[in-house]
């Protein structure tokens, strides 16, 4: 025989053994993929497996969680002293509700007089440089005075309404309303109080300062806060926190509040490995009280593919969860996504039907057979 003759003929032996144990392989993890486990029925009963119709979920299924009852900062304003002087009244008091623009306390200050002399003195020049500018550009058009005349007394008038605007803006930082100035200019009547408005409606929810004491500038005297909307804060365990999403809604029932999840807080706390979940509540958040403890349901959408399941049914390994659906010759491990856990029950998301039936017992043997069979 040839040497070419005779390599070719190790060539081809070599093939067909490889190809041959490709062959086995392929077998092999189809076999394993499959995670079909064959059982006969006194199998079945040897191992006491017992199996249940699966029943697809309503959709209305919530999740329970504890929950603070929280302000949002935007709804909160700090009342303060604009000025140092004496509380000689205050008109409301913790728990009041307040409207917007409601006098809520009055402050008497001598240094408001200061401010206010200030402002009519400048006011006054001013005045006295617009008539003469007004003189100066009607003898302009004459040719009575030169130009540069003209000019300096312009300069003058431009320099007297900055400085004008300026005492208009410490008599707003001292606490005086528009309509105050207004008034001051008109009648040139000093006043030695500041009458403190509400910027917002709300309630008062804290009270800093009493009648008779002297203040000095921002001072805090009240807080006000508009009770409506409330936010609450959930802390939920992060394998469920990442289904959810905005829009969710949020019930309350034992207080008769609803709302909806508008942030899921993408930061995790590494103590309890939960995230945190805020909702807005709306409706009956008058029922609620800032810094509650509550119980709030998370409300799930509805998922054509969703069942609830004994939690008993549920198998684990590694990192995914398992039920084993029933096959004329024995089991099939079937993945699941769990979806939450309460009680005895837990809810599932799987690609199974209302026809299908799945074990609830024997799940320690069938999960035995199956790691057999090549599971991992």
């Amino acid at each position: 025989m040839k040497t070419s003759e005779f390599n070719q003929i190790l060539i081809a032996r070599y093939l067909m053994k490889h190809c041959l144990f490709i062959t086995l392989l392929t077998m092999t993890l189809n076999t394993a993929q499959a995670e079909v486990i064959q059982l006969t029925s006194s199998q079945i009963n040897n191992m006491q497996i017992k199996t249940i119709a699966i029943n697809p979920d309503s959709g209305t299924s919530a999740r329970r969680y504890s929950a603070e009852v929280i302000l949002p900062a935007t709804q909160q304003r700090m009342i303060t002293a604009p000025q140092q002087g004496l509380i000689d009244a205050l008109q409301v008091s913790l728990g009041n509700t307040v409207k917007k623009g409601q006098v809520i306390a009055h402050i008497s200050s001598p240094e408001l007089v200061s401010i206010q002399s200030d402002y009519l003195q400048t006011l006054t020049k001013k005045n006295l440089a617009e008539a003469t500018l007004n003189r100066d550009g009607e003898l302009l058009k004459d040719g009575v005075i030169a130009k540069r005349r003209y000019l300096e007394t312009q300069s003058l008038h431009e320099e007297l309404s900055a400085a004008l605007s300026e005492k208009r803006q410490a008599l707003k930082i001292a606490g005086m309303s528009e309509a105050a100035i207004q008034a001051l200019s008109q009648s040139k009547k000093m006043t030695q109080g500041i009458s403190i408005a509400s910027p917002i409606n709300g309630q008062v929810i804290e009270q800093m300062a009493n009648v008779g004491q002297r203040i000095d500038s921002a001072t805090p005297i009240y807080k006000i806060a508009q009770l409506n909307p409330l936010w609450i804060e959930i802390s939920v365990p992060v394998e469920e926190a990442l289904s959810l999403k905005s829009g969710m809604v949020i019930d309350i029932p034992k207080f008769q509040a609803k709302g909806a999840i508008t942030t899921v807080l993408r930061s995790l706390n590494k103590n309890n490995q939960t995230m945190q979940v805020r909702a807005e509540i709306k409706q009956g958040s008058d029922h609620l009280a800032v810094g509650q403890l509550v119980e709030a349901e998370i409300i799930l959408e509805k998922q054509n593919t969703q069942f609830t399941v004994p939690r008993a049914a549920l198998a684990r390994n590694s990192n995914q969860v398992f039920v084993f659906k029933q096959l004329a010759n024995g089991f099939e491990a079937v993945p699941i996504s769990l979806i939450s856990e309460q009680g005895n029950q837990a809810i599932i998301q799987a690609p199974l039907s209302a026809k299908d039936s799945i074990a609830i017992s024997g799940i320690a043997a069938l999960k035995g057979s199956w790691l057999g069979l090549g599971g991992k």
